[in-house]
């Protein structure tokens, strides 16, 4: 019995951390310490400012490529745009010896390519002829009574709205049925 009283007594703690304790607890030369503090805080001091300067290095690089990626979609928008004029370029040469008809078809085959470019660039066409009235992507230039026509619902489309990978470039210009038409009131009328 006397060797497990023996193994359950608390044995010196050896441990590393036990030492720093013990070194701590000892007073150390002030001038020591405040020179350990300096160089702490220069070191703390010099990680904040290559830190700040990375920062400011990522965000310089992110505008950068920003900027590069806009300039290509313009390159890219303006060269699919260019086959279109030189569609009407031809079509104004050629205009004078043209038939009507022969001018129709070279307008609609340079408004086709013209919708193929923007179609290429997620640009779709809104054309509400018909449906209700949506202020988030119609422009009222007008209210006219209708039988035909549900109140509130668009009458006739003046130009079309444009959608660009599903947000609004431009809103399309419609006439809004506001109802049928007043009874006359034959004691005014």
């Amino acid at each position: 019995m006397s060797k497990r009283k023996h193994s359950e007594e608390p044995q010196a703690d050896s441990t590393p951390d036990a030492a720093d304790a013990a070194e701590a607890a000892e007073p150390q030369d002030p001038a020591k310490e405040i020179e350990g503090l300096k160089a702490a805080l220069n070191q703390q001091h010099e990680a904040h400012l290559r830190a700040v300067a990375e920062a400011e290095n990522v965000r310089r690089r992110a505008q950068r490529e920003i900027s590069d990626a806009y300039g290509r979609g313009q390159r890219q928008i303006a060269r699919e745009l260019l086959a279109s004029i030189d569609s009407l370029e031809l079509g104004l040469v050629s205009a004078e010896g043209a038939t009507a008809d022969s001018l129709l078809e070279g307008q609609q085959a340079t408004l086709r390519q013209l919708l193929k470019a923007l179609e290429q660039f997620g640009v779709e066409s809104v054309d509400p002829d018909g449906e209700p009235f949506d202020p988030e992507r119609h422009e009222a230039v007008g209210l006219q009574p209708s039988d035909t026509v549900d109140a509130d619902c668009v009458m006739a489309v003046m130009q079309k709205g444009y959608l660009m990978q599903g947000r609004l470039l431009r809103a399309a210009r419609v006439v809004v049925c506001s109802g049928p038409p007043a009874a006359e009131d034959p004691e005014n009328g």
